[in-house]
């Protein structure tokens, strides 16, 4: 099988993007937040971790974006960014999944706090 091979271009440094995007992510969700807050649809913690949680994302996302692309670009790269893809896939939904934990555990102890008043 002759896969044909896209011209994406030199390969680029996937640990350099991947601060780019932490950056990235962290300014957009950092600012969305803050707008939260100060219209006080959200709490302190609760800004710092999602804002925290989507920079940890946005890094992930671009590092895999930039690591698909790179493996795209060589010949018999599909497999190699297909598996790029689901690594990047699964850590994003990892942090969802601890994410949700600790909202569980979080929310838990707050009922148990009010109990006991």
């Amino acid at each position: 099988m002759n896969q044909p091979l896209i011209n994406t271009g030199e390969p680029r440094n996937v640990l350099g993007h991947i601060v780019s995007g932490a950056v990235a992510s962290a300014i957009v969700s950092g600012t969305i937040n803050y707008k939260k807050l100060k219209n006080e649809e959200i709490s302190p913690n609760g800004a710092i971790k999602d804002t925290v949680k989507r920079t940890s994302q946005g890094a992930i996302a671009t590092g895999t974006a930039i690591a698909t692309a790179n493996y795209i670009g060589q010949k018999g790269g599909l497999f190699k960014a297909l598996t790029a893809v689901s690594i990047g896939m699964a850590g994003i939904y990892t942090l969802e999944v601890i994410d949700e934990k600790y909202e569980a555990i979080y929310n838990n102890d707050q009922d148990l706090i009010s109990e006991g008043e």
